[in-house]
C-alpha cells in the first residue's frame, strides 16, 4: 500500500468517522488491515445507501472531488492527484445493510480505528459478483488465503451456492487445502447480507 493510498484512507475514513456515517473498510485494504498483503490502487468503503449524498458532502467539504458514475451501485471521491475512494452502497444487487455494518470490527488500520468488514463478508463482496466477465481466482487467491482463518466458510459456502463461479472458486479452495465449507444444504437461506 503506497503512502498516498494510506493518506487517502485516513483522510476519508476519519471524516466518515468523526460524523458518524454507517461504514466500513473494504476491498484491498480491510484485507491489509486483517493481515493480508498490501492493496496499492484505491480504498473502498461499504456504507447505507442512505447515507451516501450526507457522505459526498462531507467528502467534498474537505477538498475530495466527487462523481456519480453510470454504475447504480457505487459513488466515488477523489483526493489529491486522483487517489480513488470507492463508497459502496450495493453489492450484486444486494444493499449494503446496517446488519453488515454492525459485523465490522475496529481495527487499527494505518493509526486510524476503522470499522473494517468482517472477514466473512469481505470473500463475499469478493466472489459473489465474479462472472464470466470478471473471474481471476488467482488474484483473488493470496488476499483469501491470508485472511482464511477468520472467515466462516460455511457460510460462504451458502450465499455462493448461487453462483456458479463463486461456487467454482470455493471448490478450488478446498482442492488446495485452504478452505474446506460444507456443502449448503438444499434448503439454506442464500441471503446476503
Amino acid at each position: 500500500m503506497t503512502d498516498a493510498i494510506i493518506d487517502t484512507l485516513k483522510r476519508a475514513g476519519s471524516v466518515l468517522k468523526a460524523e458518524g456515517v454507517r461504514f466500513a473498510l473494504a476491498g484491498g485494504c480491510a484485507a491489509y488491515a486483517r493481515g493480508a498483503a498490501p492493496s496499492l490502487h484505491d480504498v473502498d468503503f461499504v456504507l447505507v445507501e442512505e447515507d451516501v449524498p450526507r457522505t459526498l458532502e462531507m467528502l467534498r467539504e474537505v477538498g475530495f472531488r466527487t462523481a456519480r458514475p453510470p454504475e447504480d451501485w457505487l459513488v466515488k471521491a477523489f483526493d489529491e492527484g486522483d487517489r480513488l475512494v470507492d463508497l459502496i452502497f450495493r453489492i450484486e444487487e444486494r444493499p449494503v445493510t446496517p446488519e453488515m455494518i454492525a459485523r465490522a470490527t475496529m481495527i487499527n488500520t494505518a493509526a486510524l480505528s476503522l470499522p473494517v468488514l468482517d472477514a466473512t463478508d469481505l470473500v463475499i463482496s469478493w466472489i459473489l459478483p465474479m462472472s464470466e466477465h470478471s473471474c481471476d481466482y488467482g488474484s483473488m487467491l493470496p488476499q483469501v488465503r491470508a485472511l482464511r482463518e477468520q472467515v466462516d466458510w460455511d457460510q460462504v459456502a451458502i450465499v455462493a451456492s448461487v453462483s456458479p463461479y463463486a461456487s467454482t472458486f470455493l471448490t478450488l479452495l478446498d482442492r488446495l487445502g485452504v478452505a474446506c465449507p460444507k456443502p449448503p444444504p438444499d434448503d439454506a437461506d442464500t441471503r446476503w447480507p
